[in-house]
């Protein structure tokens, strides 16, 4: 029988990774093991279990999963290795071939991992995999909970996607969209808010697919409006939310829920990828340039001071240099906040991954760099809307590593340094905007309470 004592667990990727890897560690510490920290770079002494919780949606994400996957084998020769996460489940047999790795456990035992762990020896090595068609529930009940350092702590309360986009794998990594049902959302808000945090970060692959599957059927909007009521926790942010998902009646919700506890952010992420509509529809995604702007003049019409950031895709095959321009010209007219900008990246088993119209890597390159000085600017003008004006601010329990400063961030998503000063740290505090520190950051001065 192998005794296992330390672990540690490498997460590349998005929110949701982010939160599942927190809800492993939790059980693994439960369980008695001592968390060494998420680097697999753990020193002479090694660790007993390295978990790389792995990405897929982007070639550049693969290979780096893959190079985590090396570099824990390589530094702790001796550790059981255990490969999870989106690459894990579509490319299987593939890092299976990696030498080192002990598991390889897709996305429906990734939670079982501790008990898979506990029997290790009646089990054969890297056995661990799921069909792409799997239709596992996501887990009913309230999860267990453990965030170290986080301040806004996430909170994953949908998984899969049906909508399969012509370039994205994560469907087919993930599986049929799925939802926490109602009343485990409220009792896990609770568990955060009784652990002492005052904001969660609801989380999803497709978030605003939420309640479609459940019976009786809700959708988001019915979610926040309950959550607002019910005052589940002080605050409550959004994830990535896909443009048709944010109705006028989701914004009128977020609109009025403008007191604490039950505050929703004013904070919208949204994937735009494209403003060209040849592209959009090549994509396979649902709405046009035309209706986005339409949705981002709701927002901004009830919500002026609400950041909205996009997500940008570059160099979609077919993607013309009038096509591009129309994407440049849509951001450059908008009231956006910041952009993600991403090149496209043909990920194999997708329709698009074997479409004619392959854009030059020179070109996409060059897209990027305009488009990623396009969000610089706006995120600047952002900023500069805001100076001068007394915000509310949560303090995170982290100080910023190069100022040394207190940082947090605004409902709005405005992250702001402050002067250090003791008993302030995860409370919210009002804040006046005195400057712009750098490209991401506002500096910020304490407003004396009277």
């Amino acid at each position: 029988m192998k005794y296992y004592k330390s672990f540690t667990i490498k997460t590349l990727g998005c929110k949701v990774n982010q939160f599942e890897s927190e809800t492993l560690a939790h059980q693994l510490v439960q369980a008695g093991l001592e968390n060494i920290g998420r680097s697999v770079e753990t020193g002479p002494d090694g660790v007993d279990i390295c978990i790389v919780n792995t990405c897929t949606v982007t070639h550049k994400a693969a290979m780096q999963s893959r190079q985590a996957v090396r570099q824990a084998i390589r530094v702790n020769p001796k550790a059981t290795v255990v490969v999870t996460g989106c690459l894990a489940q579509t490319d299987f047999e593939n890092i299976r071939k990696i030498d080192g790795i002990d598991y390889v456990v897709g996305h429906s035992d990734k939670q079982r991992i501790p008990q898979i762990l506990q029997i290790f020896p009646q089990l054969d090595p890297k056995r661990q995999a799921v069909p792409s068609e799997f239709h596992f529930p996501l887990d009913s009940s309230p999860l267990p909970l453990s965030f170290g350092a986080r301040t806004r702590p996430f909170l994953k309360i949908q998984d899969g996607c049906n909508a399969f986009c012509t370039y994205c794998i994560v469907p087919y990594a993930r599986g049929r969209q799925r939802s926490m049902p109602f009343e485990n959302v409220v009792a896990s808000l609770k568990q955060i808010k009784t652990a002492g945090f005052h904001e969660a970060v609801l989380t999803g692959i497709h978030l605003g697919s939420y309640g479609r599957d459940l019976t009786p059927k809700m959708g988001l909007s019915d979610l926040l409006a309950q959550l607002h009521t019910q005052q589940t926790i002080d605050q409550i942010r959004l994830s990535s939310i896909e443009p048709l998902e944010i109705t006028n009646e989701l914004i009128e919700i977020i609109t009025n829920a403008s007191d604490r506890p039950g505050h929703i952010c004013r904070h919208f992420h949204i994937p735009l990828q494209s403003g060209d509509d040849t592209v959009l529809e090549r994509m396979g995604r649902p709405y046009n340039r035309q209706e986005f702007i339409q949705r981002i003049k709701a927002i901004h019409q009830l919500l002026p001071q609400a950041a909205i950031g996009v997500d940008v895709m570059l160099g979609f095959p077919g993607e013309t240099e009038k096509a591009y321009q129309n994407t440049r010209t849509l951001i450059a007219e908008l009231p956006l906040a910041y952009l993600h900008v991403f090149p496209f990246s043909p990920r194999a088993g997708t329709p698009a991954s074997h479409y004619s119209g392959k854009v030059p890597a020179d070109i996409t390159k060059r897209r990027c760099q305009e488009i990623r000085a396009l969000g610089h600017d706006k995120r600047q003008a952002f900023f500069a809307k805001h100076l001068n004006t007394e915000v509310v601010v949560l303090v995170e329990t982290t100080p910023d590593a190069k100022t040394g400063h207190l940082k947090g961030v605004t409902s709005n998503y405005i992250k702001v340094l402050l002067k250090y000063r003791t008993g302030i740290k995860n409370t919210f505090q009002r804040v006046y905007l005195e400057g712009i520190h750098d490209a991401q950051t506002m500096r910020g001065q304490l407003i004396e309470k009277e």
